[in-house]
């Protein structure tokens, strides 16, 4: 394991944590022990009273490994970190809304809300919301052989819940926090949850400085537009770098879980990693099985990696036991039922048997604990001994070409996923066929350091950026032919911006096919994909990711456009426009300008008001002053019969003539009620 970073405790320091502010990172600290009598105990969970009981076994019998590793000394210490990921209950204080709720709701808001302030509403929410349905799990675990203690040892873990998928986050505060436990006791639970607590609110997608004692975190939170739409994810910060447009700045994380190990923990796979990602893309279920919980959370963490920036709908289980309440609905699908999308990282060979059904299964990972990734790679990889290493296409076809390596994959077929279970091996089985070519360009541009693991882990991060910049690239080019549906237009130069914008493009999948086809799949894709390339688009139309992702696209698009027609609003000369309009266009303008004027009063006095809202308002009610002050005086007796309207007029203190062309001066200002009609 890495190194812990330093941490001290002062004793006159005494942080008391604030629960509201510790929320908005993490939901609960547990301490977890493996009892004999009673097995998994939750000892400590700060706040209490967080959890259900259910939700309370659930993590208890998550945090621990499936058996105490037996490759250690009579007398040692072993610790590891490893995520999980589980359904909240409803009925938690927290709990999530019904679906009659939500379309009751959303009911509501078609009926009496603006489209100006639903647009506005959509792209307001931040943080993470309490009403999440999943809940993340981060373990830190201590694994302690001791002959003298019955059956050989004993075991616990510290347990962090959050909301929130920031691996890059709570796995360094871990290293500080687990060994700071096992050193101080609850004390360190306390003193952890004051300086999270103190921590600003989280920004998707920026470079965070987090504050943890004497040590600072310095961390990239993924992107708003990978985040779950439970998660309370802001549109508003995901519009700009959104699928299908490659971002600017490809340094800055592009999905979730952008620190994963891609290439260490795929290494001996490297030839399957463009199956693989279409398996993810059109949602396929895929079993991962691992020797240990930490390798097939990171094999799990590095496939959802894969398909950034995509946004990824498919359930996935970094660490999925036989305890999960989805277990027995999984073991109890019939012959030939199909699997829902998900994947599933186990290390309990017990699946094997139990999901055999499960039509992808993925294996990896080194079974030997104290052995480096080189051992795991040289078995694997079909790599020469002595020869300079390197991920060649020489070396990689070698595996795939050589007599012995085609015997051993027709036996791994022909003995399928159970010859596991007397020896673990890095291999994939699927009747997948897939579209898309591996690249050879990219394979040949990674590097293996041999046999120096410091040096090896410093190549990993580089092989990592190469691959993770690849599939980016893949994957944005693959969207592609989408961005003419979620393309944003401001009003046209002359025209009135006080309207309503057009409606983006409909979608319908069989015009978009039939384009698609007689356009062809592009100078980046065609060069990658075999010719059946668009049976991989129908795939994904029908696949769980692609609605999801295509729905949320539009929304944003719709609040970009939005932003622009607003800001068309704010600089348009008024006076100038309605010169050139006859009189209906003025009274409908008019009227266009009081509904606009409304929309933003009505966010205001909701508090969902955005930063410029006071100086719109103030715009709108000139703007619509100046309209009125051109219309004929039985037409302004007429509307002044609203009182509302009337105020609205009335605000502006200062009367000016207005001197339109072909118009009679009007003096600006409202008539007195005791003037003759």
């Amino acid at each position: 394991m890495s190194r812990s970073p330093s941490f001290s405790v002062k004793p006159e320091l005494s942080l008391k944590p604030d629960p509201d502010s510790l929320q908005r990172w993490v939901v609960a600290f547990c301490i977890i022990r493996f009892d004999l009598e009673q097995g998994q105990l939750i000892e400590e969970c700060y706040p209490p009273g967080c959890l259900t009981q259910e939700e309370e076994l659930e993590v208890a019998f998550s945090s621990f490994p499936d058996s105490v590793s037996q490759h250690h000394n009579r007398s040692s210490i072993h610790d590891c970190m490893f995520f999980f990921r589980i359904l909240r209950h409803k009925n938690t204080k927290q709990g999530n809304l019904t679906s009659s709720e939500i379309k009751e709701i959303d009911d509501r808001e078609t009926t009496s809300t603006p489209k100006e302030e639903k647009v506005i509403r959509r792209s307001r929410s931040s943080g993470i919301s309490k009403g999440s349905k999943y809940l993340y799990g981060y373990v830190f675990n201590r694994q302690r052989h001791d002959e003298r203690l019955k059956r050989g040892g004993e075991q616990k873990s510290v347990v962090i819940l959050s909301h929130g998928p920031y691996s890059s986050v709570f796995r360094p505060l871990l290293q500080i926090m687990g060994p700071l436990y096992f050193d101080i006791g609850k004390k360190a639970v306390e003193h952890i949850a004051g300086y999270v607590s103190l921590w600003p609110a989280p920004v998707p997608g920026k470079l965070m400085e987090l504050p943890i004692g004497n040590a600072m975190l310095k961390v990239n939170l993924p992107p708003a537009h990978s985040l779950p739409l439970e998660s309370g994810t802001s549109y508003e910060e995901s519009a700009s770098s959104m699928a299908p447009f490659l971002p600017n700045n490809q340094s800055i994380p592009q999905g979730l879980f952008h620190d994963s190990d891609l290439f260490g923990t795929f290494r001996g796979l490297l030839l399957q990693l463009w199956l693989l990602w279409e398996l993810l893309l059109i949602g396929e279920p895929i079993l991962i099985i691992a020797p240990t919980p930490p390798q097939c959370c990171e094999a799990v963490a590095s496939l959802v990696s894969l398909v950034a920036p995509l946004l990824c709908s498919v359930d996935f289980r970094p660490y999925f036991t036989i305890h999960d309440p989805e277990f027995a609905q999984l073991n109890s699908l019939k012959e030939g039922a199909k699997y829902p999308p998900m994947i599933l990282g186990v290390t309990n060979l017990f699946f094997l048997k139990a999901l055999r059904n499960i039509p992808h299964i993925v294996s990896v990972g080194n079974p030997a604990p104290n052995s480096s990734r080189v051992a795991l790679a040289s078995k694997s990889t079909g790599r020469i001994p002595g020869k300079p290493e390197g991920f060649g296409l020489q070396q990689l076809s070698l595996k795939k070409f050589s007599p012995s390596s085609l015997l051993n994959a027709v036996k791994l077929r022909r003995d399928g996923p159970l010859c596991l279970m007397t020896e673990h091996k890095e291999a994939i089985w699927s009747t997948y066929t897939a579209t898309t070519k591996p690249d050879t360009s990219i394979l040949n541009r990674l590097i293996d350091a041999g046999m120096s693991p410091r040096v090896e882990e410093s190549m990993s991060v580089v092989n990592n950026e190469i691959l993770r910049r690849h599939f980016l690239e893949l994957t944005t080019n693959f969207l592609a032919p989408f961005g003419p549906y979620f393309r944003a237009t401001a009003p046209p130069e002359g025209s009135s911006p006080f309207l309503d914008p057009p409606p983006l493009p409909p979608f319908t999948a069989d015009e978009f096919l039939t384009n698609l086809s007689a356009r062809g799949a592009g100078k980046f894709l065609s060069k990658r994909m075999r010719s059946n390339w668009l049976d991989l688009y129908r795939r994904f139309l029908k696949g769980p990711n692609f609605m999801p992702w295509f729905q949320r696209r539009h929304c944003v698009a719709e609040s970009e456009q939005h932003k622009l027609w607003r800001q068309a609003r704010m600089k348009t000369d008024i006076r100038h426009l309605i010169s050139k309009m006859p009189e209906l266009e003025v009274v409908d303008c008019f009227n266009a300008i009081e509904r606009h004027l409304l929309g933003e009063i009505q966010l205001q006095q909701s508090g969902r008001s955005v930063a410029d809202s006071a100086a719109m308002c103030q715009k709108l009610k000139c703007d619509l002053q100046a309209v009125f002050n051109v219309l004929p005086k039985d037409m302004q007796q007429l509307l002044l019969l609203n009182p509302q309207r009337a105020a609205f007029l009335q605000g502006n203190s200062s009367p000016e003539l207005t001197k339109l062309p072909g118009r009679p001066s009007i003096q600006v200002g409202v008539l007195s009620s005791n003037s003759p009609r």
